[in-house]
């Protein structure tokens, strides 16, 4: 069994490779994803997100607004508390800082940041981290606002080995996409072999980054297997190995998501 921690499934383009969210969702369980976290990224398009996934028990839902929505949709603590109170809601994010793409709203960022981590202390409920290029602002809003005190992931983790380090040290789990069989990933290679894979989780952040060899195609949470046999191969252990762990790993974070027998 495998869960793909991070996609977002109310973004696949349904009608073309997939029928539905059901044929999507049944397609990953073809391939041993059987669980799945759908990921938040504007508080005004999380009810419809929220209602999408009703009908999959195996599908769960973060709360929050992405780091590069800023400008769009500003968060508002009050209502992401709010919504975040529901009960399917499993994680709050996905937030974070970018300063790769927007370092012009690196204020509103953090702003934005500083008021999820808070938010997740209070509901008890683990973070969703997005994280470019801003790996020392990350780590200190992160111990500032006491978020060791719920954990959470670093996700699609591209950061330096120190960065993830760190963030084990704060009770965080590192996620890793199909970045990872990039050509150009040699250092997250490195990184990956050099992590216990007790703190490591796996995704496919669809739609988007199919690993390799679907590279220029929708991602899937079906990929979620290319992703973890490559983490296989990488360290030297079976693909049951890396699913076993992967998911007691998922389930341990996120608490509040319960497995569901099929």
């Amino acid at each position: 069994m495998l869960v793909d921690s991070h996609c977002h499934l109310d973004k696949l383009e349904y009608g073309k490779k997939h029928r539905d969210m059901a044929d999507a969702v049944r397609k990953a369980a073809n391939r041993g994803v059987d669980h799945m976290l759908c990921i938040s990224v504007g508080l005004s398009s999380f009810p419809a997100m929220l209602e999408a996934i009703t009908p999959f028990p195996q599908v769960f839902a973060s709360c929050g607004v992405h780091p590069l929505h800023q400008d769009d949709e500003p968060n508002d603590p009050e209502l992401l508390e709010q919504l975040a109170a529901h009960p399917r809601v499993v994680a709050i994010g996905e937030t974070g800082l970018d300063y790769f793409y927007a370092p012009e709203s690196a204020e509103l960022q953090r702003r934005s940041f500083e008021q999820h981590v808070a938010v997740a202390v209070a509901l008890n409920k683990p973070l969703v981290i997005h994280t470019r290029s801003a790996q020392e602002d990350t780590l200190d809003i992160l111990r500032r606002g006491g978020a060791d005190k719920v954990g959470g992931v670093l996700h699609c983790f591209t950061e330096s080995l120190e960065m993830a380090e760190a963030a084990i040290e704060l009770g965080f789990y590192i996620s890793i996409s199909g970045i990872v069989t990039f050509r150009s990933a040699d250092a997250l290679r490195e990184v990956v072999k050099a992590l216990p894979l007790e703190r490591l989780l796996v995704e496919t952040d669809s739609p988007w980054l199919a690993p390799v060899p679907f590279r220029g195609e929708e991602n899937e949470p079906a990929y979620t297997r290319t992703v973890a046999e490559f983490i296989a191969e990488l360290k030297g252990v079976s693909v049951e190995e890396v699913a076993k762990q992967t998911t007691a790993n998922f389930f341990e974070l996120f608490k509040l998501a319960k497995p569901v027998n099929r």
